[in-house]
């Protein structure tokens, strides 16, 4: 399989290192909002980009709106390697 790497900002590969980190969490919604050590995340967009590419996710199931903690998926923890 070829190695498949998005060009990412240094914004985007903080917030994937804090979510491996243990340090985020997420809001369960189609349009999910990021908590970095309990406070809001103010670039949703790229909160989004992250989620909507696959990189990241909630870390288990919950209602909209709850807010759970956030994993990285195999692509995600590929884009920090």
């Amino acid at each position: 399989m070829p190695d498949v790497r998005f060009e990412l900002n240094n914004r985007e590969r903080a917030t994937l290192r804090a979510v491996a980190a243990g340090r985020v969490q997420i809001t369960c919604s189609c349009e999910p909002d990021l908590y970095i050590d309990g406070v809001a995340f103010c670039d949703q967009q790229t909160a989004r980009h992250l989620v909507h590419h696959g990189f990241m996710r909630p870390a288990e199931p919950g209602r909209p709106g709850d807010l759970v903690a956030a994993e990285l998926t195999g692509s995600g923890t590929e884009q920090l390697r």
